[in-house]
């Protein structure tokens, strides 16, 4: 008798959230097309007030994506042309997008052996022109704030790159918090996902969430009223809606995730080859990716996929390695650490309602593959 194949693990499966949201998602867009409340309507201001909450700030500004929150916050915060802008080099490029497109200086500084960015190399790469660095929640682990804040002493600004990180929090403040403004996307995959891409600005400040109000929409709150060069990036009424009915369910799915986490933890202990991700003192870790490091990198994720197991990488180079970034002038050894790293990384699949079998199978294909 023939074996059966081994049945497939996608990298992520979002079809079981969308399931348990459908009937009531369905309704939400019915209010909506009833209304005609598209775009900064009754749904997004609910949202936005939930969110603000969820994150333990007092306000949250919703915008298209989460690359327009990240360059809304930094204007937002006033940096522009001549401020140095501290970002690491192992981010997604959105990061380093968002200090071009406002015209700031962009500065990388290299990552610890935990993917986030390094406080003390970022205190070398402080200068007088220095105005912010981000801190980058990275695979759902938030950076070390406290220590960001001694690497560049009180005149430089904090600001929280969060769009891996819904639901995690560092000594107990909730990610999204940190800093003067946060950036986050609820692009599909996030531990928040929309339907589509949406993103918010996250502050304490009134003035700054005010500002970004005005700018996200034209530059001005009122109709006709530009006060300001703004851009048109609104978060729109069936994005909100979804992310209200994911919001209330987000808490359990991230606890999914630990558990998985914990699982993948046992199945892969003492596997030569192969290190583990680890969770920083203090942290609370939400796992939008686990994120290992094998030898033979490059080999070992092809052999996954050949065998039906869903795998990737995040991220296959450094920022100063891409070519739209090749004008900083770094080459190959300027950022030791990530560039190391970015040669050995490989996300496992993870998401909310990945079945124990499902891990045996990457566990069991990955301890095969390693070991040949």
């Amino acid at each position: 008798m023939t074996a059966s194949p081994r049945p497939s693990v996608p990298f992520v499966d979002l079809r079981p959230q969308n399931q348990v949201i459908d009937e009531q998602a369905v309704s939400a867009f019915a209010e909506i097309c009833d209304s005609g409340a598209f775009v900064l309507g009754p749904h997004v201001r609910r949202f936005e007030e939930e969110y603000a909450a969820f994150a333990g700030v007092d306000h949250c500004v919703g915008v298209g994506n989460g690359t327009d929150a990240l360059v809304l916050a930094m204007r937002g915060a006033g940096i522009g042309a001549g401020d140095e802008v501290i970002v690491p080099a192992n981010t997604f490029v959105a990061t380093a997008e968002a200090v071009a497109i406002v015209g700031a200086d962009l500065v990388l500084a290299d990552c610890d052996e935990d993917f986030l960015i390094d406080p003390a190399d970022v205190a070398s790469r402080v200068t007088g022109r220095t105005r912010a660095v981000v801190g980058v929640d990275l695979y759902g682990q938030v950076a070390p704030f406290e220590r960001l804040r001694e690497a560049v002493g009180d005149d430089v600004l904090l600001l929280e790159d969060a769009a891996q990180s819904q639901g995690a929090s560092r000594n107990g403040r909730p990610a999204g918090s940190f800093g003067v403004a946060a950036g986050t996307s609820f692009y599909p995959g996030k531990n928040l996902g929309a339907y589509g891409d949406a993103g918010a600005v996250t502050t304490g400040s009134a003035e700054l969430a005010d500002r970004v109000r005005a700018l996200r929409n034209h530059g001005g709150i009122a109709k006709y009223e530009h006060l300001d060069v703004g851009t048109n990036s609104r978060l729109d009424s069936v994005q909100a809606a979804v992310l209200s009915l994911k919001l209330e369910r987000l808490k359990g799915w991230n606890a999914e995730r630990d558990e998985a986490a914990q699982r993948y933890a046992t199945l892969l202990a003492d596997l030569p080859g192969v290190v583990l991700p680890r969770v920083l003192p203090g942290n609370q870790h939400v796992w939008h990716l686990y994120v290992a490091r094998v030898t033979d990198r490059d080999r070992v994720l092809s052999e996954l996929l050949e065998a039906g197991v869903g795998a990737g990488i995040h991220y296959p180079a450094p920022v100063h390695l891409w070519p739209a970034f090749s004008w900083l002038g770094h080459g190959a050894g300027s950022f030791p650490v990530a560039e190391a790293l970015a040669k050995e990384i490989i996300s496992l699949p993870m998401f909310p309602g990945i079945t124990t079998e499902q891990q045996e199978i990457v566990a069991d294909t990955l301890r095969s593959v390693v070991r040949r």
